[in-house]
């Protein structure tokens, strides 16, 4: 007798992970991130984390800014047509990201410090050129 896959949804148990994005997708929020990491860097940012994870999400870049920690979310795409990257950072995500900055505070004895959101959006044409634009104090 064979086995059927577990499906969460089928049972109202937990779903099983999403499945991993193509490849040259990956690559290029990899890229993304990269760039990004690089501009705040060249800011006068100092990165503190990269790709932080929890149950509950992640964040691409955490640096410090004198005093304050910067939880910033990286959003790459080739073009327009979709939308600004921005967009894509909904109010439920901005929820989200200071969530997760205010737990990386306390695991990382920062508790107490200020903290702001940032959202880097990385335009990254197959042309090879980027372009990247940094909204402060998201949320």
């Amino acid at each position: 007798m064979g086995t059927r896959p577990h499906r969460g949804h089928d049972t109202g148990t937990a779903s099983s992970p999403a499945p991993a994005p193509p490849p040259r997708t990956t690559a290029l929020g990899r890229k993304g991130e990269d760039a990004a990491a690089a501009y705040l860097a060249r800011s006068g940012l100092r990165i503190l984390a990269r790709n932080w994870r929890r149950p509950e999400g992640e964040i691409d870049i955490v640096a410090g800014h004198g005093p304050t920690i910067v939880v910033a979310e990286v959003k790459t795409r080739t073009g327009l047509r979709f939308g600004s990257p921005l967009e894509a950072v909904a109010a439920a995500k901005r929820r989200r990201l200071r969530r997760l900055a205010r737990r990386w505070a306390a695991e990382h004895g920062a508790a107490g410090r200020p903290l702001r959101i940032d959202v880097v959006c990385v335009l990254a044409p197959r042309d090879g050129r980027v372009f990247i634009r940094h909204h402060r104090g998201v949320a």
